[in-house]
């Protein structure tokens, strides 16, 4: 019998995921923005893309975990692909720092020739921004002293710096949300309110995400998914962890404290 060389590269089966991600994701968005005021709605298509993300990362786990189709090729050029993903997110939010310095350079008449424009009041970046600021550059030291621990095959380390990781990341939501609440302008206050919740609304989106991605890397860890040769899942979690505090810390610098 002649003898078939099989490829280092796998193509991937059909899967209904991507399809209902995309689905998902647009009713979200459609949610925000038609139904602002239906919570219920919004509520429902946000717990419909976190099924649907755990329900597809199941069947990514299956593959390489269990089915052996994530070799070192496969690895590499998973690696090439998350790094051009973190790429275009970071073209995203060089729009939005674009708009913000644009608009605070040379303010218009429309936005009264001051900024923040007149009647908007900045929040104090020493308040809660600043306490934000060392809750996510605490969590970029834990998720790296848990690579590091998984590196070094101590696994013990690895899922208590985790969870350190993610109580960090749920308090940074919650504080987030706090600020939002006690904020004395809205996303209808002129340039500097749409650019300050956009660019913050995202960036707290992203956090959500990225907690996610490490959550979801804590269960497998306690599943014993993971070894220190093999944990393509939890260095993207760690990659994307910190390029959320990077993004944060230019955020804080440009908007809450130049732009105080």
């Amino acid at each position: 019998m002649k003898s078939v060389k099989l490829s280092d590269f796998h193509l991937v089966d059909i899967s209904p995921w991507p399809l209902m991600m995309s689905l998902t994701t647009a009713n979200t968005i459609l949610s925000l923005y038609i139904k602002m005021n239906f919570l219920s709605c919004l509520l429902l298509m946000t717990i419909s893309m976190i099924f649907v993300f755990f329900l597809w990362s199941r069947d990514i786990m299956r593959e390489s975990t269990f089915q052996g189709m994530h070799p070192l090729k496969v690895q590499l050029s998973l690696k090439y692909g998350m790094i051009l993903f973190i790429t275009s997110e970071v073209m995203f939010f060089l729009s939005f720092f674009w708009t913000f310095l644009h608009s605070a350079l040379s303010p218009t008449n429309e936005i009264g020739n001051s900024w923040p424009s007149w009647g908007v009041e900045p929040i104090n970046p020493f308040g809660i921004p600043l306490l934000n600021t060392l809750v996510l550059v605490s969590s970029g030291v834990s998720i790296t002293y848990s690579h590091h621990s998984m590196l070094n095959q101590n696994f013990n380390f690895t899922i208590l710096w985790v969870v350190i990781t993610v109580l960090l990341g749920g308090y940074f939501t919650i504080l987030q949300l706090m600020e939002y609440m006690t904020s004395s302008f809205s996303i209808m206050d002129s340039v500097y309110g749409s650019i300050f919740f956009i660019s913050t609304g995202f960036h707290g989106i992203h956090v959500l995400v990225g907690t996610l991605m490490i959550l979801y890397s804590l269960i497998r860890l306690f599943s014993f998914q993971f070894s220190s040769a093999h944990h393509l899942m939890f260095e993207f979690s760690c990659w994307y962890w910190h390029f959320v505090d990077l993004i944060w810390l230019f955020l804080f610098l440009s908007i809450y404290w130049w732009g105080f």
